[in-house]
C-alpha cells in the first residue's frame, strides 16, 4: 500500500507551493511565515477569535442573501464554531509584524476555515474549487474592511472580558478599605514633604474615584468601536458585496458578540480612519498614567519596615531576595507600574501607525491591533492580579500613621488665620531648629490661649473632608 503524501500542492498567482498535509492554512500563510520571522508573537487569541467571528456573520449573510449556498456557509459556519470553542488555534502561525493592512494575517484565517469547511463537507483540504478561501469565506469582504472591524471586535470583547470587570473589581476594593480605614489620621505629603492631615480612607477613596472616572472615560471612548466599515469591501464602494449585506452582517455580529453594532455612516471614512482606536488608546494611556501613579504610592507608604513610612502593609506574596533573609517586596506594585509603562509604549507606538495611512488604506493595521487589544488585557489582567493579591489584604498601621501626622509641621497652617502667616512660619522654624512642640511654642509666646489652640489643632476635625453639597 502507498503511504499517503506529507504534503499537499496549492497553487496562488504567484506559482505553487507544498503545504504540510496535516495542515489547515494554506499557500498564502506559507509565504508569510517565509517572508516575516520578525518576533515570534503570534496573533492574540481575542484577535484570531475577532476575525473568525466576522466570517462566521458573513457567512450566514451571505447565505441568507444568496451570495454563497446554504450547504457552503453551514460548513463555514460550523468551521468558525470550532475555531472559537478552541479547535485548530495552533494553525494561526503568521507573526504579529508582517504585510501592511494584515492581508497575511486575514489570508490564514481564510485558509483555516476553508480547509475545514472542506472536511466537514467529505472533501481534501487544499480543494478550494469547491471552497476558496478568497471566493467564497471571503465572499464580499476585504482585508481593508475586515481587519479594522476586527480591532473594534477585539477591543470590545477585550474590555468587556478582562479591563471592565478588573477595574469594577478595584474600585469596590478600594472603596472598601476607604471605609475600612476611615479614621486614621496619616500626615499628608506634597512635594515629598509634610503637609497638613489627611484622612487614610481618603486617599483610598480618591484612587476609587480616579478609576471610576477612567472607566467612564473608557465606555465612552468604546462606544466608537460599535461603528463598523465591514461591508465597504476593498476602498469603501461596497464593491461585489450585495445591497444588504452591510445591514445584515453588522446586526448577524452584533448579536454574536452581544454589542449594539452597525454600520457606520460613511463606510470609507470608518475604513481610513484609525481615530477610534487611537482614542480608546488614549484612554488606556491616560488609565496607565494614574495606576502607575497609585501603584508608586503604594510603595512609597509601604517602605520600610524599619527606615521607611511603613503607614501601611501590603500583603507579602514571595520573598523578596536572593541574598537577604526576611525580605518582602511590593511585587505587585512593581509589576503593576511595568505593564502600566508599556501600554504607554504601546499608546505612542499607535498614534505613529495611526497617522501612517495614505488615501485610501491604512497600512499599519497590524500593529494598532495587536498594540490596542494587548493593552486592554494586560491592563485588565495586572488590575485583576494587583486587586486580588494585593489591595484586598492591605492593612494599616494606625499608631504609626498618627505619630508622623502629630509631628508634621504642616499642622502650623491651620494657626494662619489666628496668628498670621509670618508667626506661624517663626513658630515652624523654632519647632524644627528647637526640637519643641508648636504647641509648645505657640504657648510660649502667648499667640493662643490653650483651648482656643487645642481647638484649632484637632487632627480629626482638621482631616475631614468638605460635604459634597452646597
Amino acid at each position: 500500500m502507498t503511504e499517503p503524501s506529507a504534503y499537499r500542492i496549492e497553487k496562488d498567482s504567484m506559482g505553487e507551493r507544498q503545504i504540510p498535509e496535516s495542515a489547515y492554512y494554506g499557500i498564502q500563510t506559507l509565504r508569510a511565515t517565509e517572508n516575516f520571522p520578525i518576533s515570534g508573537l503570534k496573533p492574540l487569541p481575542t484577535y484570531v477569535e475577532a476575525c473568525v467571528l466576522i466570517k462566521k456573520a458573513a457567512a450566514i449573510a451571505n447565505g441568507q442573501l444568496g451570495c454563497i449556498s446554504a450547504e457552503m456557509a453551514q460548513a463555514i459556519v460550523q468551521a468558525a464554531d470550532e475555531v472559537l470553542a478552541g479547535s485548530l488555534r495552533e494553525q494561526f502561525v503568521v507573526d504579529v509584524y508582517q504585510a501592511g493592512a494584515g492581508t497575511s494575517h486575514h489570508m490564514n484565517v481564510n485558509e483555516v476555515l476553508a480547509n475545514r469547511a472542506l472536511e466537514l463537507l467529505g472533501d481534501q483540504k487544499g480543494n478550494y474549487g469547491r471552497v476558496s478561501p478568497n471566493d467564497h469565506v471571503n465572499y464580499g469582504q476585504s482585508t481593508n474592511d475586515v481587519i479594522p472591524t476586527a480591532i473594534r471586535v477585539g477591543g470590545l470583547l477585550a474590555l468587556e472580558r478582562t479591563l471592565i470587570p478588573a477595574l469594577t473589581e478595584a474600585i469596590t476594593a478600594l472603596d472598601a478599605k476607604a471605609d475600612e480605614f476611615q479614621n486614621i489620621i496619616k500626615s499628608g505629603r506634597t512635594h515629598l514633604q509634610d503637609a497638613v492631615p489627611v484622612r487614610l480612607g481618603e486617599s483610598f477613596r480618591a484612587w476609587a474615584q480616579i478609576l471610576m472616572d477612567h472607566l467612564v472615560r473608557i465606555e465612552t471612548a468604546a462606544t466608537d468601536l460599535t461603528l463598523l466599515g465591514l461591508g465597504g469591501s476593498a476602498a469603501g464602494t461596497g464593491l461585489n458585496t450585495h445591497p444588504q449585506y452591510r445591514f445584515r452582517v453588522a446586526e448577524i455580529l452584533g448579536e454574536l458578540i452581544d454589542q449594539p453594532l452597525k454600520p457606520a455612516p460613511h463606510l470609507m471614512a470608518a475604513m481610513q480612519s484609525m481615530g477610534p482606536f487611537v482614542a480608546v488608546s488614549g484612554t488606556l494611556r491616560n488609565l496607565a498614567q494614574d495606576l502607575a501613579k497609585i501603584s508608586h504610592d503604594l510603595r512609597l507608604m509601604d517602605s520600610g519596615p524599619k527606615t521607611g513610612f511603613k503607614e501601611i502593609q501590603l500583603p507579602p506574596v514571595q520573598p523578596g531576595s536572593s541574598i537577604m533573609p526576611g525580605k518582602y517586596n511590593p511585587v505587585m506594585a512593581e509589576m503593576t507600574s511595568m505593564v502600566c509603562f508599556q501600554v504607554m509604549g504601546y499608546d505612542a507606538a499607535i498614534a505613529l501607525a495611526a497617522q501612517a495611512g495614505q488615501l485610501e488604506l491604512n497600512v499599519m493595521m497590524p500593529l494598532i491591533a495587536y498594540n490596542l487589544i494587548q493593552s486592554i488585557e494586560i491592563l485588565g489582567n495586572t488590575i485583576a492580579a494587583l486587586t486580588e493579591r494585593c489591595l484586598k489584604g492591605i492593612t494599616a498601621s494606625e499608631e504609626r500613621c498618627l505619630a508622623y501626622a502629630e509631628g508634621s509641621l504642616a499642622l502650623v497652617t491651620a494657626l494662619n488665620t489666628h496668628i498670621g502667616y509670618l508667626n506661624a512660619a517663626a513658630v515652624a522654624k523654632e519647632s524644627l531648629e528647637t526640637g519643641k512642640s508648636l504647641r509648645q511654642i505657640v504657648l510660649e509666646k502667648g499667640l493662643m490661649d490653650e483651648a482656643t489652640l487645642a481647638e484649632v489643632l484637632n487632627l480629626a476635625e482638621m482631616s475631614q473632608m468638605p460635604p459634597n453639597q452646597a
